[in-house]
């Protein structure tokens, strides 16, 4: 019996050693459903930078291991995923997320169980939380960016809000709605709709965005339509017509990935707002090609915008964490403040008091060829915030996780944060 209870003590201790030999990266994007034409891309970005640093000596003398789950698209799945990998799998870190419904749904998992999240899409703002990262745009890094683009360049006097029917889309509708008015544009000219995801059927609503069009005022779309949607919205806007000439489409969910396999000959000329294109020539960028088309064993995929996110996200985690000298949560949020990395359009991004990062604004134009055309940029990095100055309730409110404050909704004038 001694015997039996030496062996199992010395499997335990092994096992124990063996565990604390890597560092565990967790991986939360959808592999099937509705995002997985988006999400699945992320998850093979993160195994390509972890086998990046592993080539490098893996981190603080450990090689990184990944824990690769699918919450499958299902928003409840997510938190119960997120719960998988911090609670069981013990993960020292997550990267994942794409939709705002999934990301809130596993916010109060991280804060719970104080994991750390970095979230590398496209977001509607109003949020800061100490256990997420947001490396991907918030609202006036892209869709404020592309209504002055349009307002001011292409002349456009009349508005369509198309969205998925989620908390993105809504409240970026919200803000952009608020926005608009602000410069003048009266409620007969903005049109809003919503659709749910996997939105199919859209002979009716696209005619309507063309009767809408016909009022003799230059008309654009501002597309927050997700996933795999924009595939029959894009075919039937073609189907009735509609071009880039006679009312220009700007999405803010549609990159290069979602561009691949369609016939993007009937959506030359329409435009997307984003922070990168693959386009976009930098010798960072192009080494980031090279080694993901090396990775993925195929030279016909792409690059997009989130996946640089992801890229910015992952190594200013790495960073963070050679300073702090270990992988603790409140130990590697204290040391990301102020670290700054490559991007990878030839700049530098830094991570803000906020928890949201530096960022250039491009608008790219469709080709032919499934890739951008750069027609517009920032002259230089955009701060990202956490809270819109075009909501009621929002304005006032600022995010700063440094002490003494050290909270995500601290009101400027009441000098206290919200509960």
């Amino acid at each position: 019996m001694q015997f039996i209870r030496l062996v199992v003590a010395l499997l335990v201790a092994f096992a124990t050693v063996h565990a604390a030999d890597t560092i565990k990266v967790g991986v939360l994007h959808s592999l099937s459903g509705t995002m997985a034409i988006s999400e699945t891309t992320l998850k093979d970005t993160v195994l390509l930078l972890i086998e990046e640093q592993n080539k490098k000596g893996g981190l603080l003398g450990k090689k990184l291991e990944a824990v690769v789950v699918d919450p499958a698209s299902n928003w409840p799945l997510f938190a119960e995923k997120a719960e998988e990998l911090l609670s069981k799998n013990k993960v020292d870190v997550v990267f994942g997320c794409w939709t705002s419904v999934s990301r809130k749904s596993v916010l109060p998992v991280f804060e719970r169980l104080n994991g750390l999240l970095f979230y590398p899409v496209q977001y509607e703002g109003e949020e800061s939380s100490k256990n997420i990262f947001y490396t991907g745009a918030s609202p006036n890094q892209q869709a404020i960016p592309a209504v002055d683009y349009l307002m001011n360049e292409v002349g456009v006097k009349r508005w369509v809000l198309a969205g998925t029917d989620y908390v993105y889309p809504r409240t970026t509708n919200k803000i952009l709605e608020t926005y608009l008015k602000s410069k003048g544009v009266k409620d007969a000219d903005i049109l809003i709709n919503y659709t749910p995801f996997g939105h199919s059927d859209w002979q009716s609503i696209v005619s309507d965005i063309k009767k809408f069009g016909g009022a003799g005022k230059k008309t654009a779309v501002v597309s927050t339509i997700n996933g795999d949607a924009n595939v029959p919205f894009y075919k039937e806007l073609a189907n009735q017509g509609i071009n880039a000439d006679s009312i220009p489409v700007i999405a803010f969910s549609v990159g290069e990935e979602e561009l691949a396999g369609v016939d993007t000959k009937p959506l030359v000329g329409h435009l997307a707002a984003w922070n990168y294109f693959q386009s976009v020539k930098s010798p960072a960028n192009d080494a980031f090609i090279k080694s993901w088309k090396t990775f993925i064993k195929d030279n016909k995929r792409v690059t997009n915008d989130p996946m640089e996110a992801t890229y910015i996200g992952f190594n200013m985690w790495v960073k963070a964490v050679e300073k702090a000298k270990t992988t603790n949560v409140a130990k590697v949020s204290d040391a990301i403040i102020g670290v700054s990395v490559p991007n990878l359009t030839g700049g530098t991004s830094t991570m803000l008091k906020n928890h949201h990062i530096t960022k250039p604004v491009l608008i790219g134009e469709i080709q032919a060829n499934g890739q951008f055309e750069v027609v517009w940029q920032t002259g230089g990095l955009v701060n990202g915030d956490a809270w819109s100055d075009f909501l009621e309730g929002s304005r006032d409110l600022e995010a700063d996780w440094t002490k003494p404050i050290s909270c995500g909704n601290y009101n400027v004038k009441t000098k206290k944060c919200l509960k």
